[in-house]
């Protein structure tokens, strides 16, 4: 079977909003332009799960919708995502924000039957297919799914990576980068064994409260445990009878004994993570996060058309074939599509460097389309309806 290929971009142009809430879209204006106007109380970017961020994305919506529909008021919301914890706070803040009807999709393949199941607008299913009854759901149940629907698709995990199916590779790229990146910087003092133990124990939910749940706070930890600043064991005995409360403290104690640090080259990289942590940038860790670029556009598309399936969900970043079918059916009745993603900028788009030899931003990089086709179903249940 040779396999089609499809982008991000296809399904939603450059209505495309990153970590720094500035759309990709040269139309709308950028975040520091406009957050007066959003009603915001700053210029400081907020994360996806606050209430301000959904502020923010909501007023853009509208901007977006003004591009090619003039004069349509959103009325209601169609999330897609796939995670409930995270994508189910930004749903229920947009929805809330936008002042719409909304209903969300958060999906899996998962080992179990499948089995769907609905609690306040909010679908968890452990299939991807699932999203066809889904929308059928909604069609029956008096949604427009026209003009007046905005359709979030969240980006990581869900359009691309399908979470359950494919999004191993997502998490592979973002470690392959953050090792290479610890790496460079420690030189022969680099233990990979070290590395790897390091980073297991401190990405999980239980130490979120300390690193912010932000991969760029894990990775300049295991740099610095790397660096002999502590060792993992005390770190997390520090953590646990909380002498170490934040990220922010340990960052401190780091700046405290910056002249023990090994190299000059690591005091210059702690210095320069360190001045984006004191200007409150949620992306202090720029070396790494452009390696992290690199590494995930460099497995979208990267095998043979003809490739087996299973080598391509376990090799590369494939696009969602249902999420795709969705969107395209979405778009064909007039929805307005968008796409989200908590990347930052420099995980996501290109250096300067790289365009020059021809690297696309990340939603605009073709990947193999993987998964059952849902169109069918689609078509079908919106001519009963007509």
């Amino acid at each position: 079977m040779t396999a089609s290929m499809a982008s991000i971009y296809d399904l939603v142009g450059d209505l495309v909003v990153y970590r720094d809430l500035d759309p990709v879209d040269s139309r709308l204006p950028r975040f520091s332009e406009s957050w007066p106007l959003m009603g915001l109380a700053g210029p400081q970017t907020p994360r996806k799960i606050e209430p301000a961020y959904a502020q923010a994305l909501a007023w853009q919506l509208r901007q977006m919708r003004a591009l090619d529909a003039p004069g349509a008021a959103i009325e209601e919301l169609v999330f897609i995502g796939d995670n409930l914890s995270s994508d189910g706070s930004a749903f229920r803040n947009l929805r809330a924000a936008g002042d719409w009807r909304g209903w969300a999709f958060i999906g899996a393949d998962r080992r179990d039957p499948p089995a769907a199941e609905e609690t306040a607008g909010i679908t968890t299913a452990n299939r991807w297919t699932a999203l066809a009854p889904f929308l059928a759901g909604l069609l029956y149940g008096g949604a427009a799914l026209d003009t007046r629907t905005a359709v979030v698709l969240d980006i990581d995990k869900t359009a691309i990576g399908a979470r359950g199916r494919n999004d191993a590779v997502i998490d592979a790229a973002r470690i392959a980068a953050i090792e290479a990146t610890v790496a460079d910087a420690l030189g022969s003092d680099f233990d990979q064994q070290r590395f790897r133990e390091a980073y297991a124990t401190l990405n999980v939910a239980r130490y979120h409260p300390f690193t912010a749940d932000n991969q760029d706070n894990v990775a300049y930890i295991c740099l610095m445990l790397g660096a002999g600043v502590s060792s993992l064991d005390e770190l997390t005995r520090d953590i646990q009878d909380g002498s170490l409360a934040t990220f922010k403290d340990f960052m401190a104690q780091v700046e405290a004994g910056r002249q023990h640090l090994p190299s000059a080259g690591l005091q210059a990289l702690h210095d320069d993570i360190y001045a984006y942590v004191r200007a409150a940038d949620p992306t202090p860790f720029k070396a790494f996060r452009r390696r992290e670029y690199r590494e995930t556009v460099a497995r979208m598309g990267c095998l043979p058309d003809d490739a087996p399936v299973e080598d391509m969900l376990t090799q590369e970043v494939c696009m969602t074939r249902e999420v795709l079918d969705a969107a395209v059916w979405l778009r064909g009745r007039g929805c307005l599509l968008a796409a989200l993603s908590d990347k930052p900028a420099e995980a996501t788009m290109p250096t300067p460097d790289l365009i020059a030899r021809g690297f696309l931003p990340l939603h605009r990089a073709p990947a193999h389309v993987v998964g059952p086709a849902i169109r069918d179903l689609l078509d079908a249940d919106a001519a009963a309806m007509a």
